[in-house]
């Protein structure tokens, strides 16, 4: 919590306007926020937990235990878009200044759960489920427009998150290559980005070689399956340098991303408490900052 509040007292303003009661600042508040992300509670599990632990409201200046519409009311107010963003730049210029940062990055994507499910509830699911084709069609496709997704680019050596991108959808990963590529190299230059089969696309290469003057090794195989060599060069070169096991080479460090997706899903949780897309949407967010809060 101290770290988060130290963090949070250079990006956000004390009060969100000079008529804010003065009972709690944002920075506080902020600090709470990524409590209750860290210990996987909700508002009011957070709020029974200070309680607990008064001496941690203590170390904020804190009088009081902010109760759980204070902090639902602060996460709509404090976690935005724009101010997560402005997180970021201020994370990275503190790794870059540590040397903590690499020359390589990674990007992936994973999926969110919209609730918590045990494992013995999907396993009845799935024994229960219905016979008919078109409805378990229908039911995989609306789950599919709703479910949660994250994409990051991430520095492989210290596993800090440098850019993030959350939307709804199973859709097609390669659109998502371009955003998170710029805005990680606006805040740290790297030399080599890698991704799997799902970033595939002459259009990504280009990106990163030619316009942003970077390494970028991307396994084919995207689209329907063939035994044709693929048509662009910068594709045909990635099917010869990148066929066979990768193992001790420089693109088998691509699971170092799928290594930060698994830290965050352990220590946060792999299901979102929110309900409303946005509110989803900045839950993730939230995630990745306390991610790499927590990194020492």
């Amino acid at each position: 919590m101290l770290v988060a509040h130290h963090f949070a007292r250079r990006v956000l303003p004390a009060y969100s306007t000079k008529f804010s009661r003065h009972d709690f600042t944002l920075p506080q508040l902020f600090a709470c926020l990524v409590l209750r992300e860290h210990q996987k509670k909700s508002y009011r599990g957070v709020e029974a937990l200070l309680h607990d632990a008064p001496h941690w409201c203590k170390c904020l200046g804190m009088r009081r235990v902010p109760d759980h519409n204070t902090l639902c009311r602060a996460f709509h107010l404090i976690v935005s878009e724009r101010g997560m963003n402005r997180m970021l730049d201020l994370l990275a210029r503190w790794f870059k200044t540590t040397q903590l940062l690499g020359s390589v990055m990674g990007i992936d994507s994973t999926l969110y759960d919209t609730h918590h499910r045990s494992r013995h509830y999907e396993q009845r699911c799935r024994h229960h489920s219905s016979m008919d084709a078109a409805i378990v069609s229908a039911r995989r496709s609306a789950s599919a427009r709703r479910t949660p997704k994250l994409t990051l680019g991430v520095d492989l050596g210290s596993h800090v998150v440098l850019s993030a991108q959350a939307r709804l959808g199973m859709g097609s990963d390669c659109r998502d290559f371009e955003p998170i590529l710029r805005e990680a190299c606006r805040r740290y230059r790297f030399r080599t980005v890698l991704a799997d089969a799902g970033y595939d696309s002459d259009a990504n290469h280009q990106l990163a070689q030619r316009h942003l003057r970077m390494q970028s090794l991307i396994k084919t195989g995207a689209g329907r399956p063939t035994h044709r060599l693929p048509t662009s060069i910068y594709r045909r070169r990635m099917h010869r340098l990148l066929k066979g096991s990768q193992a001790g080479r420089m693109y088998g460090q691509r699971a170092q991303v799928e290594t930060v997706h698994s830290m965050m899903k352990r220590n946060l949780g792999d299901s979102l408490r929110a309900h409303k897309t946005e509110a989803r949407r900045m839950e993730q967010l939230l995630r990745v900052i306390t991610h790499n809060v927590m990194i020492p």
